[in-house]
């Protein structure tokens, strides 16, 4: 009778709180946070720190692990065979520079406020709570299915490194699921399961582990370029259909998809708690890791396309098979294992990553709050971490690789152009004291202009359609640059900031550029992508109207006294729970 009682009561107070909706959308949608409120009073809701014992050669070395493995591994052969043919470097050029754009915006963020957060920090100070909880949401949907991918892909070249040709051989199929969700991958799921545990125990060694493992993966880098190079032919590069096989299409078609290997530098922003010193190690670290990454994906690239013509390539494990194909069968079996250990290290950062997005979103309450609880002798957000590894582990269990690729690509892509419009707006707006319509409008007019030039691309328009709004992005991102400066207080608080703190130089160029390439990329991608990616955001519009919206509520305005809400009786019962709650977790 008294458990009928208790859950009587909650669902009395959960209709009331549904019934009070539209009043705490109203109040909490666009609610804002201060870097100071987020250092101190958020933070503190995890209970111990997360401690700092972090260098900058450790968040190089964090960026650089964390993108090698997904992207020549994964990406590449596929890429290569069926949108970019030889050129495939050149796609990487492309989504690299688009990469190093939003890293310069995401480092004046991190710099700013170093807090774990990642894009939902910085979104949820600009432009208010949903769009740092979308974000955050979108952040973790493609570090848990890129590291389901990745972990799926350890699997292929884990088994050539053992002489197995066929990349399936150690998986189980079972004929009762459907196609692309048959072959049970248990050797990925064993891999993301002992990385948890081992993330569990302390950031500081996860990091000098990956850091060793970091070293010899570059140096099993240069012995595939090198051996690429020495063993390859130019002509490879050009036969059987020429350097782009697929047009100009085709190479931009295989940077929106090659994207999704420059997802890992973002780990290094999330790591911003633990850094000894944020203001002089983030900038390197962010920065330094795209740059260096870039290059490696170029030269591998080319090694690959340089040993087999493209379409010879296999789509799995395709470095690996390249070698096999021109007999060196020794070298396929070192490819595999040096491959393997480049996608463990990989797996390494992007769980370290996503288990402090998932604690920060917990401390703003969007999702249960004993997910942001940070174990106090390890100093790691044990919880997070543990729950986000079941989840990764059950999606690697059953879903191929083919179908996540782009549905990352595409969060990852959108989660970019909005910090990058956050930037703009929080250095004129927020910081600049510059009229905030201003602003908007330039932010509307750009992101307009880009989809229209886009468009024109994708649907083959005329040449003139290009020119027009390409010339328009130009000339609206020039006039706005001279209202901007022209306006003193956004001049002084310019130079007052850049005295302090690093900053993005040539504003607002770098930011401009990066949502219209954005945009771009955006626009390349499959239209299965798009309705994928609807499912994906109604699921979590849905989950904040139905909780996150609710459980903020009354964590801010009510805990923290901010506004008197009809039925103090039944708040102050849903406060002592959550309070028991927590008390029991911890």
């Amino acid at each position: 009778t008294l458990i009928m009682s208790n859950s009587m009561k909650k669902l009395s107070s959960y209709l009331h709180s549904l019934s009070q909706t539209p009043h705490r959308l109203r109040k909490r949608m666009l609610a804002t946070w201060t870097p100071d409120q987020e250092f101190n009073q958020v933070r503190h809701r995890s209970g111990a720190d997360m401690k700092r014992k972090l260098n900058w050669y450790d968040l190089v070395a964090l960026g650089v692990g964390g993108m090698l493995g997904v992207g020549v591994f994964v990406t590449t052969g596929s890429v290569s065979l069926h949108h970019s043919g030889p050129s495939v470097f050149i796609s990487y050029i492309i989504a690299g520079i688009s990469a190093l754009l939003s890293s310069l915006c995401y480092t004046e963020f991190a710099v700013q406020v170093p807090v774990a957060g990642g894009a939902f920090s910085y979104l949820r100070l600009t432009f208010g709570e949903f769009f740092g909880y979308f974000a955050g949401a979108n952040i973790l949907m493609e570090y848990v299915f890129s590291n389901a991918a990745v972990a799926r892909s350890f699997t292929e070249y884990l088994s050539i490194a053992f002489g197995e040709n066929d990349p399936n051989v150690w998986r189980v199929e079972v004929h009762g699921l459907p196609k692309d969700y048959n072959m049970l991958d248990f050797p990925a799921v064993a891999v993301i399961l002992i990385l948890t545990l081992f993330l569990c125990h302390s950031t500081k060694e996860s990091s000098v582990l990956n850091l060793i493992m970091t070293v010899f993966h570059v140096i099993f880098f240069g012995f595939i370029i090198i051996a690429g190079y020495c063993n390859g032919s130019a002509k490879n590069m050009v036969n059987p259909k020429g350097l782009a096989p697929f047009g100009v299409r085709g190479v931009l078609d295989g940077a929106a998809i090659v994207y999704f290997s420059y997802i890992g530098y973002d780990s290094a922003s999330t790591m911003a708690e633990e850094v000894k010193d944020p203001f002089k190690s983030l900038p390197i670290g962010i920065v330094g890791s795209v740059l260096i990454t870039t290059l490696l994906y170029c030269l591998m690239s080319l090694s690959l396309c340089m040993m087999v013509p493209y379409n010879k390539i296999s789509e799995k494990a395709s470095f690996s098979m390249a070698f096999l194909k021109i007999g060196w069968s020794w070298a396929s079996n070192l490819v595999g294992a040096g491959a393997s250990l480049g996608i463990v290290a990989s797996l390494l950062v992007a769980m370290l990553g996503q288990a402090r997005y998932l604690c920060v979103i917990g401390r703003a309450r969007l999702v249960p709050s004993w997910l942001a609880k940070v174990h106090p002798s390890t100093g790691t957000p044990l919880n997070a971490t543990v729950f986000l590894g079941i989840c990764t582990a059950s999606i690697a269990l059953f879903t191929e690789l083919d179908i996540i690729i782009e549905l990352i690509s595409i969060g990852t892509l959108l989660v970019f152009y909005m910090v990058a419009n956050a930037l703009i707006y929080r250095r004129y707006v927020i910081t600049g004291h510059a009229p905030p319509s201003h602003t908007l409008l330039f932010l509307f007019l750009l992101s307009l202009s880009a989809l229209c030039f886009s468009i024109a691309w994708k649907f083959k328009q005329q040449w003139w359609g290009l020119v027009l709004f390409g010339g328009f992005m130009i000339a609206i991102t020039a006039f706005y640059q001279h209202v901007m400066l022209n306006t003193t207080i956004a001049q002084h608080s310019q130079q007052q900031q850049q005295q302090q703190h690093w900053s993005v130089p040539f504003m607002p160029w770098p930011p401009s550029i990066s949502i219209f390439l954005n945009v771009f990329l955006i626009t390349t991608l499959k239209t299965l992508s798009f309705q994928r990616f609807a499912i994906w955001a109604c699921f979590i519009t849905i989950f904040y109207v139905l909780y996150g919206v609710h459980n903020t509520y009354e964590a801010e305005e009510i805990e923290m006294g901010g506004v008197s809400v009809v039925g103090d009786e039944m708040n102050s019962s849903v406060h002592n729970l959550q309070t028991k709650v927590e008390i029991q977790v911890y």
